[in-house]
């Protein structure tokens, strides 16, 4: 049986890879359209599972026996949350739909009360508050305030926060479902986003070894590893601190932009990052006893 804290350790190389998000889709230039570039990064995660199915010497063909349920969580969350997140951004200004959608990690915390043999902690609570303060305090910094002419995008980004945090949650009532089966959802997600693509959008290929680095890095990392390291974890490991620590993604994503000079180091961003950090103890301090011990 996995042990809860590696799990939990396993699970926060997600939130290290999804930091990097910002910087690679920087370098993919940023003109690829929305549902091509998540055609082309699903398919590339895909590919990488099936590396993985190669080296072990077999297809992977035995990890689509899943149950239905399982299929429509996984599916249903990895394409959900990008369609949700993308149609959003065509209906409300990007800040505010970023400010909204990041709502899940604190969705994560309130909703894993409701899994067999987790309670909601106050220390989980206030510290994913905290850092939902950070985390609001550094995307704002761009903000002009909510516009009730936006409504519907923001609907659409809460129920983008909504979808990402079942699917989280979710996932661990289908704990027995092992990750390599996220691989075959990643593989659909990616022909759904490619009829997406064909239905609504003109295709623009990278242009520049610097444009492809920028794609395939994004496959490989925060849309390829990230889901199978973030499966793992909230199957098995801390959900409510997993959802705490997810709230240091955009620090990350700030931080490296600004190491790599497409920002600037500023009081906002000094004082997210110790709210983040703040909040990440706090939630710590909650995790239980039990979570030394192995999953039963």
């Amino acid at each position: 049986m996995p042990n809860v804290n590696a799990a939990t350790w396993i699970g926060a190389i997600s939130v290290l890879l999804w930091g990097t998000l910002a910087l690679l889709t920087k370098l993919s230039g940023g003109e690829i359209p929305e549902f091509q570039l998540m055609a082309m990064t699903f398919g590339i995660a895909f590919l990488l599972m099936m590396g993985r199915w190669g080296l072990a010497g077999h297809t992977g063909i035995r990890y689509t026996r899943q149950p239905l349920a399982a299929w429509c969580i996984g599916v249903g969350g990895l394409f959900g949350y990008h369609f949700a997140y993308f149609k959003a951004m065509t209906l409300a200004p990007a800040v505010d739909v970023s400010l909204l959608a990041y709502l899940w990690p604190l969705l994560i915390v309130l909703l894993s009360a409701l899994l067999p043999g987790e309670r909601l902690r106050v220390q989980s609570i206030v510290g994913a508050l905290l850092a939902l303060l950070g985390c609001w305090l550094l995307i704002s910094r761009q903000a002009g305030g909510f516009a009730w002419g936006y409504l519907p995008g923001y609907l659409v980004a809460l129920a983008c926060a909504l979808i990402w945090s079942s699917y989280s949650v979710l996932s661990r009532w289908v704990r027995s479902v092992p990750t390599d089966a996220v691989g075959w959802f990643c593989g659909v997600t990616a022909l759904l986003a490619l009829g997406c693509h064909v239905l609504w959008e003109e295709t623009v290929w990278p242009s520049g070894w610097r444009q492809w680095v920028g794609v395939v890095g994004l496959g490989l990392g925060p849309v390829g590893i990230a889901f199978f390291t973030w499966d793992y974890g909230v199957k098995h490991g801390n959900i409510q601190l997993l959802g705490t620590l997810a709230y240091s993604a955009p620090l990350i994503s700030v931080v490296l932009l600004i190491l790599a000079g497409y920002g600037e180091a500023t009081i906002a961003v000094v004082s997210a990052s110790v709210l983040i950090v703040l909040g990440s103890l706090v939630a710590g301090w909650a995790q239980p006893r039990e979570a030394t011990q192995q999953i039963k």
